[in-house]
């Protein structure tokens, strides 16, 4: 696994977070695995936009796969804090060799 240091932009439980307007990218491409989010819905909480569908998919990283096939599992959840819980389990047990 790719540890990763301290400026290389944000980091949650020791995996990088990339997002790409409503994808978020959870985990290294260097792994075996990575984790997507997708926002699906949102809703404006004061000034704020706030995820209230989130699709959640565990990916295989290699690629010569078609994206379709890279998906191991895939969920949906009503919030990114409940996406977030079920994705870095699913990145750690993935890459504990315990699918």
């Amino acid at each position: 696994m790719a540890d990763v240091k301290k400026g290389e932009g944000l980091v949650y439980k020791n995996h990088p977070l990339r997002r790409v307007d409503n994808l978020i990218y959870y985990g290294s491409m260097a792994d075996k695995y990575i984790v997507m989010f997708q926002i699906l819905e949102t809703k404006k909480e004061q000034d704020m936009n706030v995820a209230t569908r989130v699709s959640v998919q565990l990916q295989l990283t290699d690629p010569d796969l078609k994206s379709r096939d890279r998906v191991v599992k895939k969920s949906e959840k009503s919030s990114l804090y409940a996406a977030m819980d079920v994705g870095s389990i699913w990145l750690e047990r993935a890459l504990a060799g315990k699918l």
